[in-house]
């Protein structure tokens, strides 16, 4: 169709709207969109600024990361398209350097040596390409330009309720009226200057000032008058919305009897016309500046729920913010609305890749740590705000370990002076920690106790069946001495050990390891850091030696039995006997593995051992 028509491209649909570039990149036609944008010129008739940010927008959405790099190279004004860098601040796993594993390693490097490759594998990905080709675009603009981009656009203001809604009118009708009080003022005193006759001049800004405080003043009233009727009790506090409303009326009430009695002593105490003339316009500028600050201050105050950092930070997006941070390095100082900044986030999200970069920016770190958010929260506080609903990959029983591991490390990087501080709902860290976490404790407990009796259970039918095979043994006994038929033979003498083996570990497991996790531990949040899941380990082995050696005895007493002629015999039983092992092991060595990786890797989570955004520690 192109072929006979390429105006085709240029046709839009969707009420005049949708380009077809722009509809085979929303419904993430790869190889459509691709086709589609190397046969359209983006500046013909029917493009514009705007469509051409919303195919962007939809390439970065539906990961066609190197169509939005060829746009970005041809439009290089797409770069500052905040949308689109928002999007790729939620794309941590595409944004991810993709690891060769080692095995993969060994037959890439036989390859490069064999000469039939060229070399490794490219570690980067387009979406890292693409990154890195915005931030460089974002670095040279102006510093409020950057901001205004990571920024994002204001929170909608939203209203609770219809009385909310009133006494919100009520608190911008006063703001609007100071600030239209304010720029009448200072118009009508930069007219007063034009005036050759100081006299005159100091007789017209008296008029000014006492005119405007009574219309200021009559206004107030008719704004107060015509407010919402409260119905809530006397003692009951204020709500965010009538406190603004009562803010802004005592401060014009307050600012219209300072001016008064300013004026009135500007008057009595000045005798030359031209110095009163001045006096008089120093104190309308600065009042009329002071009250527009106060009054901005009191209004309410806009949020940035899209601060493209803080969308990163919050989704563990390490490798964004570490693009961004080579390229902006003050962008370690941003806070959010709730005064936290990238690490504060990390830390309250579990997010140790971000958290480790406070491990390359020097001693700047103890500038950020002590920081505390509106709350009064400092970041040992926000690692006691747990988040409940999110559970470890490895397992419930597993997360209060993790949690307390956060505790730990954290506590060591902030300030000695900061761990005991209190919030401002007069909690320590510690406190927080312990009131927060009590129903993960609880959650672990049962865990812990699920898994320890069911390994009770399981090691008790080993120890029974081993039991039983040790006098039950292949072959028998002679009657005649009771020493047994095959006694002297290596597979008898491999069945007997193996045997043995399973039946110790089992009664081991059993009396020591699973009841001390069933019954003897408090389950305190220290008993998760250590105590339990060391006994845990330890069980959990010797249940898989257990089982493992009940196979061996079990595969081994055929080929007591059955020799010679029958040998395929004992040689199908033991491949068969692969497949319990092979379950046990997913059962129990994998979750042996998870308890091991979990209870001795934590150190390991902290403190990377190379750097990623700077290659020597900066200092300030």
């Amino acid at each position: 169709m192109l072929e006979k028509n390429k105006g085709l491209l240029a046709i839009p649909g969707g009420e005049g709207k949708m380009m077809p570039l722009y509809a085979a990149a929303l419904y993430g036609y790869h190889d459509v969109a691709k086709c589609l944008y190397q046969n359209s010129d983006l500046h013909d008739d029917g493009w514009n600024p705007q469509n051409r940010g919303w195919v962007f927008e939809k390439c970065i959405e539906n990961d066609m990361f190197d169509i939005a790099q060829l746009m970005v190279e041809t439009h290089p004004e797409l770069a500052t398209n905040g949308d689109a860098l928002r999007s790729l601040a939620r794309k941590p796993e595409e944004l991810s350097v993709r690891k060769t594993t080692f095995i993969k390693g060994i037959i890439i490097w036989v390859l490069v040596f064999l000469g039939l490759t060229k070399g490794a594998p490219e570690k980067d990905n387009k979406a890292l390409a693409l990154l890195r080709t915005i931030g460089k675009a974002i670095a040279k603009k102006p510093k409020n330009e950057i901001d205004n981009i990571l920024r994002g656009p204001p929170d909608p203001i939203k209203h609770q309720n219809k009385s909310d809604l009133g006494w919100s009118n009520h608190a911008t009708r006063l703001h609007l009226l100071i600030s239209e009080y304010v720029v009448k003022m200072n118009v009508e005193t930069d007219n007063t200057g034009l005036m050759e006759d100081k006299g005159n001049q100091a007789t017209r800004l008296q008029n000014l000032i006492f005119r405007h405080l009574a219309e200021l003043h009559d206004e107030t009233h008719k704004i107060i008058r015509g407010g919402p009727t409260s119905t809530k009790q006397d003692n009951m506090p204020l709500t965010r919305k009538e406190h603004q409303a009562e803010e802004l009326k005592e401060l014009i009430f307050k600012h219209i009897e300072e001016i008064h009695n300013e004026t009135h002593n500007i008057i009595k105490n000045t005798n030359q016309k031209d110095e009163l003339a001045q006096k008089l316009r120093d104190i309308i500028l600065k009042s009329n500046k002071n009250i527009r600050t106060k009054a901005n201050k009191v209004i309410v105050e806009r949020t940035y729920s899209s601060r493209v950092l803080f969308i990163a930070a919050e989704l563990g997006n390490t490798n964004f913010i570490v693009e961004l941070i080579r390229q902006n390095p003050d962008l370690i100082w941003k806070v959010n609305d709730e005064n936290q900044t990238i690490f504060h986030v990390a830390v309250k999200h579990r997010h140790e890749g971000i958290y480790n970069l406070l491990y390359e920016i020097g001693s700047m770190k103890d500038m950020i740590t002590p920081l505390k958010d509106k709350n009064g929260n400092n970041m040992l506080h926000l690692v006691g705000m747990s988040e409940k609903q999110k559970l470890l990959r490895e397992g419930a029983g597993l997360q209060m370990q993790r949690e307390l591991a956060w505790f730990r490390e954290v506590k060591q990087m902030i300030p000695p002076s900061y761990r005991e501080r209190k919030n401002a709902d007069d909690q320590t860290p510690r406190e927080l920690f312990i009131k927060e976490h009590e129903d993960i404790v609880k959650q672990d407990e049962k865990w812990m106790k699920a898994i320890a009796g069911q390994c009770m259970v399981v090691a008790a039918l080993i120890a029974t069946m081993v039991f039983t095979a040790a006098y039950t043994i292949p072959g028998g006994y002679n009657q005649n001495d009771g020493i047994p038929i095959f006694h002297s033979k290596t597979v008898y003498k491999v069945f007997v050990v193996a045997d043995a083996i399973s039946l110790l570990t089992s009664i081991t497991s059993i009396l020591y390891i699973f009841i001390s996790v069933y019954f003897s531990s408090n389950y305190t949040e220290i008993d998760f850091s250590e105590s339990l899941p060391e006994k845990l380990i330890v069980g959990l082995l010797y249940l898989s030696i257990s089982i493992i050696s009940m196979l061996i005895a079990f595969s081994v007493s055929f080929f007591i039995l059955y020799q010679n002629g029958t040998l395929w015999m004992p040689i199908l039983i033991s491949v068969f006997a692969l497949i319990p092992l092979y379950l046990s092991f997913k059962m129990y060595i994998i979750l042996f593995y998870a308890v091991i990786l979990i209870t001795y890797d934590s150190r390991n989570l902290f403190r990377p051992k190379k750097p990623v955004v700077y290659y020597k520690n900066p200092t300030i």
